[in-house]
């Protein structure tokens, strides 16, 4: 039984290794691409050199003021969708939680379209957000967390039933979409211009300085998660089951869905909204690696990043010429897989 024991302990070890591997060989390849490809492709062997300030000044400034933020934000917009969609689904019961399905990202966006409105109403609204990001980041985050608020606050009179909670979600996201709508109606010409850009995700907009801020806030937010692990583990066992071991599971929750939302408005105020990467990832990896948190928190993080690289490189390729919304092609790839997984989760529960 012993020999038995370990074998499958090997196994599980074995498998662990080669999928962290496959993600990190997976990322690393994706990342170069995307400082290869585009509507110039850069000479294969001037990639390296120009990342770091060599060579022809027209790659360096190709690659150091465009390619490189764009895709260092698809890192760590696509780990953040990743991180908070898991969180999410693991403090909700519910395998299709994620910023998109639980209204949290539109109301970011509307958070975000009012901030950009307020900033400057007479059209300079480009110049305002990109010198000051904090302002769109802080609204788009206090709309992020009143919508979570209320969806926490629906999950528990219903006593975290996990069809209430993505119906009240999905309400909520048609209200603030709605909202969003009316805003675009009522703006002149220049004014929906910049409110409608929110609207798409579109990572070419994104910049050092928020980077920094998306980068700070995620790792903060990861060493946070991870240490509570243990605990996450424990709340997918039920309520009843968390409370003997002594874990607080209001607060637990209410922390963490605070942080997903703040990981998530942070996402979709530097990049508007990129729908399903917090549910194909963190699916693709609890299918894998299981549940176990102190696995899934690392693999869903790094899984969204590849995804997300992997849809951005598609918009180039399929754009013939131009950059298409990468919110569409993750819209595109992951309707088919959201539903596999909302009728798998139906023949598991019958």
């Amino acid at each position: 039984m012993e020999e038995v024991a370990f074998s499958r302990s090997g196994k599980r070890n074995r498998k662990v290794w080669i999928t962290f591997l496959i993600l990190g060989f997976s990322l690393l390849v994706l990342f170069f691409l995307s400082l290869y490809l585009g509507t110039t492709n850069v000479p294969f062997e001037k990639v390296l050199p120009a990342l770091f300030g060599q060579g022809e000044s027209v790659y360096v400034r190709l690659i150091q003021k465009a390619r490189l933020p764009r895709a260092l934000g698809a890192v760590l917009v696509g780990g953040g969708l990743g991180l908070s969609g898991l969180l999410m689904q693991t403090c909700l019961h519910n395998e299709i939680a994620s910023p998109g399905t639980l209204g949290v990202s539109q109301a970011a966006v509307l958070g975000a379209n009012i901030a950009v409105l307020i900033l400057e109403p007479s059209g300079s609204q480009f110049v305002a957000v990109a010198a000051s990001p904090f302002p769109v980041s802080a609204l788009a985050f206090a709309f992020a967390a009143i919508c979570i608020l209320i969806v926490l606050g629906i999950s528990m009179v219903g006593r975290f039933r996990p069809g209430e909670v993505v119906l009240a979600g999905i309400a909520l996201g048609s209200c603030f979409q709605a909202a969003s709508t009316l805003m675009q109606f009522l703006s002149d010409d220049i004014q929906l211009s910049a409110v409608v850009r929110w609207s798409f995700g579109d990572l070419e907009r994104i910049n050092y300085q928020e980077i920094i801020i998306l980068a700070s806030v995620l790792m903060a937010c990861f060493v946070f998660f991870f240490l509570f692990a243990r605990r996450y583990n424990a709340l997918l066992g039920g309520e009843g089951f968390a409370k003997s071991l002594g874990v607080k599971t209001g607060i637990l929750r209410l922390g963490t869905l605070f942080l997903a939302s703040l990981i998530a408005s942070l996402c979709v105020a530097f990049a508007g909204i990129i729908g399903f990467i917090g549910i194909v990832g963190p699916a693709l990896m609890k299918r894998i690696l299981g549940k176990d948190h102190r696995l899934s928190l690392p693999s869903s993080l790094l899984a969204g990043s590849v995804l997300l690289l992997l849809s951005d490189l598609l918009t180039r390729v399929l754009g013939n010429g131009m950059s298409l919304p990468v919110g569409a092609i993750t819209a595109i790839l992951g309707t088919p897989f959201f539903l596999f997984v909302l009728f798998a989760g139906r023949r598991k529960a019958a």
